[in-house]
Order: C-alpha cells, then structure tokens, then sequence
C-alpha cells in the first residue's frame, strides 16, 4: 500500500508555494533546507506553522516546500496558505477550524504600480507655486 500524499498551493505578493504533506515526525523543508534556515525569522516561522499549531498537527507530517519568486515574507504567507489547504485535503473536518482563524483566505494585497512623473506609486515631487 503506497503512502497518502497531499499536495497543495499557496499564494503571497509575488511568492508562490507548493506544499507535500505526508505522514511523519513533523520535519519542516523550504526548498531543500530546514524551514527556520529559509525563513530566518521566529516570527515569519510561527507564522507558517500557524495552520499545524491549530489543527493540532504539528508532529503528524512531514512537510516538504517549493518557494518560487516573492521576498521571505511573502514566502512565509504563501506557506502558510498552502499548508491550511493541504490540511484541508486530509480531513474535510479541518476546515472549520482553519476557516475560524482565516488560514483558508489568500490574502489578495498587491504592490501598486508605479505612475509615470511621480517617484513611488502614490508619492508625488515637491509642489512648487513660484
């Protein structure tokens, strides 16, 4: 009998990930390394574990994630999201739980263009009357 796997994708910013969960002791990989050596930060690491934290799941698999594009904290909500919907496709039963603390819900904020004659997105040059 072949071992479940469950698979996933999360979006951040420019960040996408793809999460694999199967069942193990709980070891966490961002692109080949250990989660808190990609991710650097306690917090962005708290932050990704957050939907396992919840679910009670946190030495139930091994998680094993692709980061493509984005900085590390966009990479650390994209995990995150991936994680909650993988945890989703194991049990059904998860999603109120998840759905409650707003792990199911990809946060759709983007960087705001540039406009032509000004220096940043919203920031306009100095007004000068005379």
């Amino acid at each position: 009998m072949a071992q479940e796997v469950f698979s996933a994708t999360g979006r951040r910013k420019e960040a996408v990930v793809r999460a694999i969960l199967k069942p193990g002791k709980g070891k966490f990989t961002v692109n080949g390394k250990d989660i808190v050596d990609h991710l650097c930060r306690e917090t962005l690491v708290a932050h990704a574990r957050e939907a396992l934290q919840v679910t009670e799941n946190e030495n139930t698999y091994d998680i094993h994630c692709t980061a493509k594009g984005g900085g590390i904290r966009g990479q650390a909500g994209a995990i995150r999201l991936a994680v909650a919907r993988a945890l989703l496709a194991v049990d059904e039963n998860n999603r109120s739980v998840l759905r409650k603390h707003g792990l199911l819900t990809r946060d759709p904020r983007e960087v705001e263009r540039k406009k032509y004659g000004q220096p940043k997105a919203r920031k306009r040059f100095q007004f000068s009357k005379r």
